[in-house]
């Protein structure tokens, strides 16, 4: 008798969560390098990214300044990353990015 895997079931209904596009600033102060964290978010978390803006100094090896990003992410994804940021006293803040379009 085949049974279902219930793993395979949860990652189907992660597969279906609606994503949103969101532009996350993240304030860097030498706690993790920008390249790292740029790495970070595309190996551990899978959301691809596009750099809006940053300016970004480097003191002794260490990144600071600020970074926009544009991200495509569901709500779960986007809550682990926030909680990620979080636990490496990297500042944050998401705005969702609502672009009119005209027919």
């Amino acid at each position: 008798m085949i049974t279902p895997n219930p793993n395979l079931q949860v990652l189907q209904k992660n597969l279906n969560l609606p994503t949103k596009e969101l532009i996350l600033e993240i304030e860097l102060n030498g706690k993790m390098k920008f390249e790292h964290l740029l790495n970070t978010i595309y190996t551990q978390f899978g959301i691809c990214h596009r750099v809006l803006s940053a300016n970004v100094e480097y003191v002794e090896g260490r990144s600071f300044g600020s970074v926009q990003l544009y991200i495509n992410a569901n709500s779960e994804d986007s809550r682990e990353l926030e909680l990620f940021l979080n636990q490496n006293k990297l500042l944050n803040t998401t705005v969702e990015y609502i672009c009119r379009k005209y027919s």
